[in-house]
C-alpha cells in the first residue's frame, strides 16, 4: 500500500483527503516514479469542483493529477534508456499525480538545474504548447499569431516557435509585453482593437489561442479562415469552423524532452511566480521558463501537512 489525495466527492477543495491507496504497478512501457512534486492545473480544479462531470466522470476515490516529478522507483517490460534512480518529469493521461507513487507512460530525464517543483509544472503546458504548434504546421519563416502569451502554454509556445524560426506575434496584456520581447515575440496589447494592431505588423499564416475565449472572431478574420487556427479551450470553436485541441498521446510525442531541452534559455524567468486561488476552481474554459502562475505540489512521506502549492493560469 501507499497513500494519495484522493477525491470522495465532487465539490471544494474539502473533498481531498490524505488516505491509503494500492501501490500502483508499472505495465508495457511503463514506469512508476516515487513522487517530490506533481502539477495543480486549473482542469483538475474543474474536475474536483464537478463541472466536467459529465464529459470526464471520475471513479470513487479517484486521485487528481496529469503531472509530476520524481524519482523512478520501478519499470515496467519494454522499458529502456530509465532506470531505478532516475530523476523524471512525467505526464499522467490517466491521472494519479497527487499520491506518493504515481505510473506514467510518458516522461523525460530531469536536469538537476531544474527544481522539483518547477519539473512538476512542466508537462501539460509544453504537450499542450507543442502540440498545437505541430497542429498548426508552421514553419521557418512564417508568422503565428498567439493569444494569451504571458500564460504558461503560451510562454513555452513562443520560446518553441522561436527557435523553430517561426515570427511570433503575442497578444498579451501591459505586464507581459517586455516578456514577450524577451522570449523573440513582437508583442501587441490585448483587448479592444487587438485585430487593427496586428494588421498593422503585417500578415497573420496561423493562429494559436491559448488565451480561452473571446479571440475566435478575430483570430479567423486575421488568418483569412479558420483552416489554420487552433484554440484549446474556447467552447464556440465549432461555431466558428476552429479546431479545439484537446489532449492525447498522440498530439505532441516527445514534447517533454523538447520543451526540457529549453530551459536554460528559459530559466531566468522561472521565478515570476503568482498563486492560484485554489479553493476557487474557474468555470472550464479549459485552459522556460514555467510560467506565471505555475503550481506544484510537493509531495509529503506519510502526510499532506507538508504539502505546498501554487498552480498555472
Amino acid at each position: 500500500m501507499s497513500n494519495a489525495i484522493v477525491m470522495t466527492g465532487y465539490g471544494p477543495p474539502e473533498v481531498l483527503k490524505w488516505a491509503a491507496v494500492p501501490l500502483p504497478e508499472p505495465g508495457e512501457g511503463q514506469i512508476r516514479i516515487k513522487v517530490k512534486a506533481a502539477g495543480i492545473s486549473p482542469t483538475d480544479l474543474v474536475m474536483r469542483a464537478g463541472y466536467l462531470k459529465d464529459a470526464i466522470p471520475l471513479p470513487p476515490d479517484a486521485v487528481l493529477g496529469f503531472e509530476a516529478a520524481g524519482i523512478v522507483d520501478a519499470a515496467g517490460p519494454g522499458v529502456t534508456g530509465t532506470s531505478p534512480g532516475d530523476a523524471v518529469t512525467a505526464l499522467l493521461f490517466g491521472l494519479g499525480g497527487y499520491a506518493e507513487y504515481a505510473v506514467a507512460s510518458i516522461w523525460a530525464r530531469k536536469p538537476e538545474s531544474v527544481s522539483w517543483l518547477d519539473a512538476a509544472a512542466l508537462p501539460s503546458s509544453a504537450e499542450a504548447a507543442a502540440g498545437v504548434l505541430r497542429q498548426l504546421d508552421v514553419t521557418s519563416g512564417e508568422t503565428l499569431l498567439l493569444f494569451g502569451g504571458g500564460g504558461s502554454v503560451g510562454i513555452i509556445a513562443t520560446q518553441l516557435a522561436v527557435a523553430a524560426g517561426v515570427n511570433v506575434i503575442s497578444a498579451v496584456g501591459e505586464r507581459d509585453e517586455a516578456l514577450a520581447r524577451e522570449l523573440g515575440a513582437t508583442p501587441v496589447r490585448y483587448g479592444a482593437g487587438v485585430a487593427g494592431r496586428v494588421r498593422a505588423l503585417g500578415p497573420v499564416d496561423a493562429v494559436f489561442d491559448a488565451a480561452g475565449t473571446g479571440v475566435l472572431a478575430d483570430a479567423v478574420a486575421l488568418a483569412g479562415g479558420p483552416g489554420r487556427v487552433i484554440t484549446l479551450s474556447d467552447p464556440a470553436a465549432a461555431g466558428f469552423g476552429v479546431t479545439l485541441s484537446q489532449p492525447t498521446p498522440g498530439r505532441a510525442p516527445g514534447a517533454l524532452d523538447q520543451t526540457i531541452a529549453l530551459w536554460p534559455r528559459a530559466g531566468s524567468a522561472c521565478a515570476r511566480t503568482s498563486p492560484f486561488p485554489c479553493s476557487r476552481p474557474p468555470k472550464p474554459t479549459a485552459s522556460w521558463r514555467p510560467a506565471p502562475s505555475t503550481s506544484a505540489l510537493s509531495s509529503p512521506s506519510t502526510s499532506p501537512g507538508g504539502t505546498a502549492a501554487a498552480s498555472r493560469s
